[in-house]
């Protein structure tokens, strides 16, 4: 499942690209750095320029790449790109407040997860049998950072980088990162993940993460 649970790493987690800034005008992929709102939609994702996003401000994230950001319009963002970025920000949100049992809701009955060293955990029941935390104890969010929609408009994808928080009885917590990917499809006519897979974050070199 995406971005691990305290027992098992469930989701799905980041991908650092540099620069992240591939758009086609009027077609349907986009790699796009966003921010990690708890919905995505066309007023809120800036573009790569903008002080608002993390990618881009150092103050607000020491992990910046060293690449220059070219500012990209939203305009450029299809109608399929953006409907799967509200669609995964909509999860995320779901998921962060509701914990374990929201995360595999929104799983096809043939959904599939995939994990670092762990073996593909098929169907929905499944997914639900293992996906039980409580978000008091356990914290899951993601954003994306792109998205491509399929040429049907029924099937993408989205990627982009997790956090995963995990909260002792004494207060004290730790945080892993990751990156992550879902392939989401519709079945009968409402939006369901089909497979969601994730990564740990690589290791930083020079200070820095890598691509």
């Amino acid at each position: 499942m995406r971005r691990s649970t305290p027992t098992l790493l469930l989701c799905a987690a980041t991908l650092f690209l540099p620069a992240c800034v591939h758009a086609q005008t009027g077609g349907q992929t986009a790699f796009q750095a966003v921010p990690p709102p708890t919905t995505v939609n066309p007023s809120n994702i800036p573009a790569i320029g903008s002080s608002t996003n993390p990618a881009a401000n150092p103050a607000a994230n020491p992990k910046k790449l060293p690449f220059t950001y070219t500012p990209l319009p939203t305009a450029k963002l299809s109608p399929g790109v953006l409907e799967l970025l509200k669609l995964e920000g909509d999860f995320s949100a779901a998921v962060t407040a509701g914990g374990g049992h929201v995360f595999s809701s929104w799983f096809a009955d043939d959904g599939v997860t995939l994990n670092n060293g762990q073996p593909a955990v098929r169907g929905h029941s499944a997914i639900a049998a293992i996906a039980n935390w409580d978000p008091a104890q356990y914290k899951l969010s993601w954003y994306a950072e792109g998205a491509q929609m399929f040429a049907s408009n029924d099937a993408g994808f989205t990627w982009g980088h997790y956090d995963a928080t995990t909260i002792a009885k004494d207060g004290k917590s730790t945080t892993l990162t990751g990156r992550y990917i879902t392939f989401w499809k519709k079945v009968g006519g409402k939006w369901k993940v089909a497979l969601d897979a994730s990564a740990n974050e690589p290791p930083p070199t020079n200070g820095l993460p890598t691509p």
